[in-house]
């Protein structure tokens, strides 16, 4: 990305990864008991800092609540080294399928590679349409799901990506409104 103003124009690299975090309410104690102490019109003020196009260029929105007493005393769900494994794994998979093309990863496949790359199951299909058509996503953010979608069904050592992995990717993208609209 080029910058110019003035007489100077700076360079930046474009290859990065955004890791943003914000806390649930102004106060930061939302579902705290009673220690919050917004008001609904806070809570509208405070999502509205947040654009919608902002958000929608973002491939995941985790929603990371306040872990219970036995859930910091437990130990963790997968380890490092194995973790690492299923990554590399995973990666393994998307340089075979991407050979060729001009992305290396899922992560960087445009609009036409999604098209070629991510096979969606009849159910998964359903799933990604009933959730665009009650526009719990936008154009651009049904993209973004297809391409998380892949990497999850990459984990899983999946060749077509299924529905439990549009859903999980879905869940990762939405925060709330993705229930209400696959339920109905």
């Amino acid at each position: 990305m080029t910058i110019v103003r003035g007489q100077a124009a700076l360079v930046f690299p474009t290859r990065f990864m955004l890791v943003a975090a914000t806390n649930p309410c102004p106060c930061g104690f939302a579902g705290v008991e009673d220690r919050c102490s917004c008001g609904e019109a806070d809570l509208r003020r405070h999502r509205r800092r947040l654009s919608g196009p902002l958000l929608d260029r973002m491939d995941l929105l985790v929603n990371v609540g306040r872990p219970a007493e036995r859930e910091l005393r437990a130990g963790p769900v997968i380890d490092s080294p194995r973790a690492q494994e299923r990554v590399a794994e995973a990666r393994g998979l998307q340089r075979a399928r991407l050979v060729g093309a001009v992305a290396t990863c899922n992560g960087e496949m445009d609009a036409r590679e999604v098209r070629r790359y991510v096979r969606l199951d009849d159910r998964a299909e359903a799933a990604l349409a009933r959730a665009y058509a009650v526009g719990a996503l936008s154009a651009r953010g049904r993209h973004r799901v297809l391409r998380v979608a892949r990497t999850i069904a990459d984990l899983n050592g999946g060749a077509r990506v299924a529905q439990e992995h549009v859903l999980t990717a879905l869940s990762l993208r939405q925060r709330g409104q993705t229930e209400a609209a696959l339920a109905a």
